[in-house]
């Protein structure tokens, strides 16, 4: 009988790699297993939510998760993955960042004490400030050779470009983690990408050398879009869980914008939708794929996972401006922050608010004082057929004059021209 918690992962497709014996091991009592987070930046991307999911899904199986922040591997580097050495940041900033990821960690698993499989977030620069390195060099360096170390993937792949000894003895910490939370937390799991399965083997290896007992690693593959693009990366760059760097609107538009093959993946590892909620999901979607029905439900869950529900519904509201169901009132609803990222692309232009002062005919506004019109002839035929919006309200007439009162946010005003095409002028 295969063990629940890795059956639930397997059917998701988050299964890469995992040691012999692991399913008996979590068959046979609440399982204490941890994920590895390095405080490279101060808030976690959608990158990191596929070891995230892997700790709710532990969770929910009655065993007990528990978040490490780096907060010392962080100030090392890992080699993983990287064609190059890292740059190292400063202690300061690692402090910043780790607290900034205490509080987003916290919205994802249950943290309550009193109950056996609560929760925890450890923080390994704690254990690791007070090593002195002569105790480091006896108590972990003594038990993993160096032809161990270098036959990890992580280390081969350097040789050629070159690897510092600091990059190189990463594994060695990470490996001291987890041989510290076998012994203090009674840890017996490591979970992680499967980029992480040389480091995470490092550490079952140390365990069973140094104390003779058995640990376990489990991982799963590495997140990737069906055209072979990076997944997570737009041409703006990662995609944030923190709002200040990827707006909820941004974010929402990231799931709602994946390919029926991608949404079909990635609604099995963001969500915790059941397995018959899911295989209905794709089995209609294939029937009406138009409707876009994944889209719209993995764009939803995890939108409301990660920001609430009620930044979920504006984004929702704000992606149907372009669409032609926005009205004046949502768009005065909005923050400049959404607002700008709805229309972002969208051709600008600048005028001071001076300029307006004493009011522009509609006319003049389209044609000479901008160029959204060729002519004032043909500002006034697209006036006089309907085809000319501003802020989401049709002109009636081609004596309208334009002045400060038309600005959103008292500093913004949208013309639309036609069904699609919009143009944003900014006052300064």
């Amino acid at each position: 009988m295969g063990n629940a918690f890795i059956e639930e992962l397997r059917w998701r497709g988050m299964i890469h790699d995992m040691t012999p014996g692991l399913e008996e091991q979590l068959s046979n009592e609440m399982t204490t297993a941890y994920v590895g987070i390095d405080p490279t930046a101060d808030s976690l991307h959608i990158g990191h939510l596929v070891s995230i999911m892997m700790l709710k899904h532990l969770q929910k199986h009655g065993h007990k998760p528990i978040a490490l922040i780096g907060g010392a591997t962080g100030m090392i580097g890992d080699p993983s993955g990287k064609s190059e050495e890292r740059k190292l940041l400063d202690e300061h900033i690692l402090r910043h960042n780790e607290t900034a990821l205490y509080e987003q960690l916290k919205r994802f698993l249950d943290f309550d004490t009193s109950k056996p499989n609560g929760a925890e977030i450890v923080n390994n620069y704690d254990w690791t400030k007070d090593f002195s390195l002569i105790q480091f060099l006896r108590e972990v360096g003594k038990h993993i050779t160096v032809n161990y170390m270098l036959a990890k993937d992580s280390v081969k792949k350097r040789m050629e470009t070159g690897i510092s000894f600091t990059e190189f003895t990463y594994q060695l910490l990470q490996g001291y983690d987890f041989l510290y939370l076998y012994e203090h937390k009674n840890c017996k799991l490591q979970m992680g990408g499967s980029d992480q399965w040389g480091n995470i083997t490092t550490g079952t290896e140390l365990i069973r050398r140094k104390l003779g007992a058995e640990a376990f690693a489990l991982t799963c593959p590495l997140i990737t879009k069906a055209d072979g693009g990076k997944f997570g990366k737009t041409e703006k760059g990662n995609v944030w869980l923190d709002k200040r760097y990827t707006t909820p609107y941004q974010f929402y538009q990231f799931w709602i914008n994946t390919t029926d093959e991608d949404a079909e993946r990635y609604i099995k590892i963001f969500t915790m939708l059941s397995k018959e909620e899911i295989e209905t999901l794709i089995e209609q979607h294939r029937k009406e794929p138009h409707l876009r029905m994944l889209q719209q439900t993995l764009a939803r869950e995890v939108t409301i996972m990660v920001h609430g529900e009620q930044e979920y519904q504006s984004a929702v509201e704000a992606s149907q401006i372009l669409f032609g169901k926005g009205t004046k009132e949502l768009l005065e609803r909005l923050d400049e922050q959404t607002f700008l990222s709805v229309f972002d692309g969208v051709p600008q232009y600048h005028l001071t608010k001076e300029s307006l002062q004493s009011g522009i005919s509609i006319v003049d506004f389209l044609a000479v004082t901008t160029d959204i019109m060729p002519s004032k002839s043909e500002a006034r035929k697209m006036i006089a057929s309907g085809a000319i919006s501003i802020n989401k309200e049709k002109v009636q007439s081609a004596d309208i004059i334009i002045d400060t009162t038309f600005c959103l946010n008292s500093k913004y005003i949208l013309i639309q021209k036609g069904k699609k095409n919009y143009y944003l002028i900014v006052l300064t």
